[in-house]
């Protein structure tokens, strides 16, 4: 799997997650509770291959350093929202709010990545290139899933 169907493929599954979670209400606290760590755990992965992989082999294309860079830091907001709905119990008020805002700012990243990151990384790296920072994204994925499964 190249690169960017592995970045897509994470993409669709936190977008489903992230819709099933504005959808709770504050009396859903166990589905609440479960799907934010799942989520949590799904975009910690995430990040970490973008950070790790993709974005520093994309960051060295001169075309590509401003978005990526703009990237780090979209990873960083989402970050600190995701620390304040942990510290934050899901039966109250504000947990929603929150989820919300995290939602907006993680939908509008998957569209920057999917849009301009996408075409600029297609337009920067051969096919062959695609294919081999995907098999390195997905061997770090799995490591990190196998870490948090234990």
């Amino acid at each position: 799997m190249d690169a960017i169907s592995l970045l897509k493929a994470d993409h669709d599954k936190v977008k489903k997650m992230l819709a099933e979670g504005e959808e709770t209400t504050e009396r859903a606290e166990k589905t609440r509770t479960e799907l934010f760590e799942k989520l949590k755990a799904e975009m910690l992965i995430h990040e970490r291959i973008e950070e790790e992989i993709f974005y520093p082999a994309l960051r060295s294309h001169p075309k590509a350093r401003e978005i990526v860079l703009e990237g780090y830091e979209e990873h960083h907001v989402v970050d600190e929202i995701m620390g304040e709905l942990e510290a934050t119990d899901v039966t109250d008020e504000t947990w929603g709010a929150k989820f919300k805002v995290m939602k907006e700012n993680i939908e509008h990243h998957i569209e920057e990545e999917e849009g301009e990151m996408f075409k600029t990384a297609r337009g920067v790296f051969e096919t062959d290139e695609l294919e081999q920072l995907g098999a390195r994204m997905l061997e770090l994925k799995q490591l990190g899933q196998e870490i948090g499964a234990t």
